[in-house]
């Protein structure tokens, strides 16, 4: 089954917090968007071309600051709507997690395959350093129950990945 492309929607919802440029947006997946879903440079500056097309967002090119010219997207009522229909549906199937380590265990038939326990090591040492910097980053961000009210879904979405991490850092731990 073809992958939905959800890139219009994150994008509409970047920028219906408030108006953003293509490298504000570039830098929130290098950030926050970027623990969770990534995408290529290239594909940002298309997709907002083809929702400007579609009269989702608009464009506002000026001189901002220290005259540096920049251009900065709105999202329209079109791009409202399309968003807060998105956000009211509900999808009956789980997405498909591209895991490489997984695929990878997936062709090792035998439990004294040398290369089984090369992988595990890797696979946890980089497991446990994104969980350490995603515990960072949730003290960074929510310090106090006030920030965690502000962006509750955020908070949510970051405690999800911690959990992920350490459930798959024990798994790992257990297989070592």
């Amino acid at each position: 089954m073809a992958q939905k492309n959800l890139l219009p929607m994150i994008l509409l919802g970047l920028i219906s917090m408030e108006p953003k440029t293509g490298y504000d947006l570039k830098k929130e997946f290098e950030t926050e968007i970027g623990e969770f879903w990534s995408v290529k440079h290239s594909q940002i500056y298309l997709e907002l071309k083809r929702l400007e097309n579609l009269d989702e967002i608009k464009s506002k090119t000026g001189f901002y600051g220290n005259k540096i010219e920049k251009t900065y997207y709105e999202i329209t009522e079109a791009g409202k709507k399309r968003l807060e229909d998105w956000l009211q549906s509900t999808e009956e199937m789980l997405a498909v997690n591209k895991d490489e380590f997984v695929l990878k265990l997936f062709f090792i038939k035998s439990k004294s395959d040398p290369r089984l326990i090369e992988l595990l090591y890797e696979q946890y040492r980089l497991r446990k350093e994104k969980l350490r910097h995603l515990e960072e980053r949730k003290k960074m961000l929510f310090p106090s129950e006030k920030e965690i009210e502000e962006n509750y879904g955020h908070y949510l979405i970051l405690d999800h990945a911690i959990r992920r991490e350490k459930e798959y850092v024990s798994w790992i731990e257990e297989n070592i």
